[in-house]
C-alpha cells in the first residue's frame, strides 16, 4: 500500500523532504481523553495491550486527534519477558511488577525454551495487521521493542528502581549469567521484530530505557553488543536506537548500523550531528516538561531546536515519552509549529 504521508520514512533514509516529520513517545496513551474513556470501560492495561482490535484503535487515536507524521503500535516492552515464561503485571500508579526474578542459574532454567515468538506474542502482530489496514497508508507505522539490557534489567529487580543495583551487581558476580540472559532476550527480540515487520510495521525502534545507568565500557560490552546484534537483523529498514541517558556512550552509539539515534533531552543535537555528518538521522529531543509552558514558550523553543538542525537528516520527537498529565492542546501547537516551518 502506498503511504500518502511518507515524510518519516524518508527523513529516516536521508531522502529528501520538504519540511521536517514529527511523532511523540507515548503519544498513545493518557494524554488523550479518547484514551481514557477507553480504559474506563477495560480491567486494566493489559488488557488493552492483549485486545488487538482495542490496541489497533488506541494506536491511531493519536493520528486522528494529533495529527502526527507517524503511528506506533500500543503495545509494551515487557511482552518480551512475558513470552520467555516471565509474566508481569502493570499495577496502577506503580508501573510493572514481576512476581519472579532472574538473579540465579538456578531460576534462568525456569525460562522457556525453544519459544514460539508467533504464537506467544499473536495479539501483537494481529493489532499491527489491524492497525495498518485502518491507517489505510495515512501514516508510516512504527513496530518497537525494549533493548535486552533494559528488559534484563526489568527481569532481575522485578519492578522499576532507582539504582537497579541488582542488575549492575550481576554484571559483576554473574557476569556469565548476565550474558546468558542477554543473549536469550536477544534472540527473541530479533524474531519478535521480524513478525511485527511480517505484519506490517514500516520501521521499528529500540528503547534503551536504562542505558544511562551503566558506565561507557559496562554499555558497551552489556548493551550496544546486543543492540548491534538485533540491527544488524534488519539492514533494509529504518530502524531507531534510542538509548536514553547514555551521554558518554554517544560516540559508540553512533557506529550502530541503525538509520536513527534518538537523543534525550540531555544530549547536544550538534555535537551528534557533528559525529554522524549525513550518514545517519536524529531524532529528539525536546524536553517532554516543555508541554507544561505557555503556548509562546512551546512555539519559542521548537523553533529553536528546528533552526539548530544542520541537516534535513531528523525527526522530530520529545527527548523521552510525553508525560500523561500533558495538555494534548499543548502538544498541537508543537506539533503546528513543526509543521509550519520551512526548512
Amino acid at each position: 500500500m502506498e503511504l500518502k504521508n511518507d515524510l518519516f520514512l524518508r527523513a529516516a533514509r536521508g531522502e529528501a523532504i520538504e519540511r521536517y516529520p514529527v511523532w511523540l513517545m507515548r503519544q498513545a496513551g493518557r494524554i488523550l481523553p479518547e484514551y481514557r474513556a477507553l480504559r474506563a470501560t477495560l480491567s486494566g492495561f493489559k488488557e488493552l495491550v492483549e485486545t488487538p482490535a482495542l490496541a489497533a484503535e488506541v494506536t491511531i487515536q493519536p493520528v486522528d486527534h494529533l495529527d502526527v507524521d507517524a503511528a506506533i503500535i500500543f503495545s509494551d516492552i515487557l511482552v518480551v519477558p512475558e513470552a520467555m515464561g516471565l509474566p508481569y503485571q502493570m499495577l496502577e500508579q506503580k508501573g510493572p511488577w514481576f512476581e519472579k526474578t532472574i538473579r540465579s542459574k538456578q531460576q534462568l532454567d525456569l525460562l522457556d525454551k525453544n519459544i514460539d515468538v508467533a504464537d506467544r506474542l499473536s495479539y501483537v502482530f494481529e493489532a499491527l495487521k489491524i492497525t495498518k489496514r485502518e491507517l489505510n497508508g495515512r501514516v508510516p507505522l512504527i513496530g518497537f521493542a525494549g533493548a535486552p539490557w533494559t528488559i534484563l534489567c526489568y527481569m532481575v529487580e522485578g519492578s522499576g528502581s532507582k539504582t537497579f543495583s541488582e542488575s549492575r551487581k550481576l554484571l559483576y558476580t554473574e557476569t556469565a549469567l548476565a550474558h546468558e540472559l542477554l543473549s536469550r532476550i536477544t534472540e527473541v527480540t530479533i524474531a519478535y521484530l521480524k513478525l511485527q515487520v511480517e505484519a506490517g510495521a514500516d520501521a521499528l525502534q529500540l528503547f534503551d530505557s536504562w542505558a544511562g545507568i551503566l558506565g561507557k565500557e559496562q554499555y558497551a560490552v552489556f548493551g550496544l553488543h546486543y543492540i548491534k546484534k538485533i540491527v544488524d537483523e534488519f539492514p533494509n529498514i529504518p530502524f531507531t536506537v534510542f538509548s536514553k541517558g547514555a551521554v558518554a556512550s554517544l560516540p559508540d552509539i553512533t557506529k550502530v548500523n541503525c538509520t536513527t539515534i534518538g537523543l534525550d533531552w540531555n544530549m547536544d543535537m550538534g555535537i551528534v550531528r557533528d559525529l554522524v555528518g549525513e550518514t545517519k538521522t536524529l531524532q529528539g529531543n525536546l524536553d517532554p516538561c516543555l508541554l507544561y509552558a505557555s503556548n509562546e514558550i512551546i512555539e519559542k523553543e521548537t523553533l529553536i531546536l528546528l533552526k539548530s538542525f544542520k541537516s534535513q537528516r531528523h525527526i522530530v520527537n520529545l527527548g523521552h515519552g510525553v508525560y500523561p498529565d500533558i495538555d494534548p492542546e499543548k502538544v498541537k501547537v508543537l506539533i503546528k509549529t513543526v509543521k509550519n516551518y520551512e526548512n
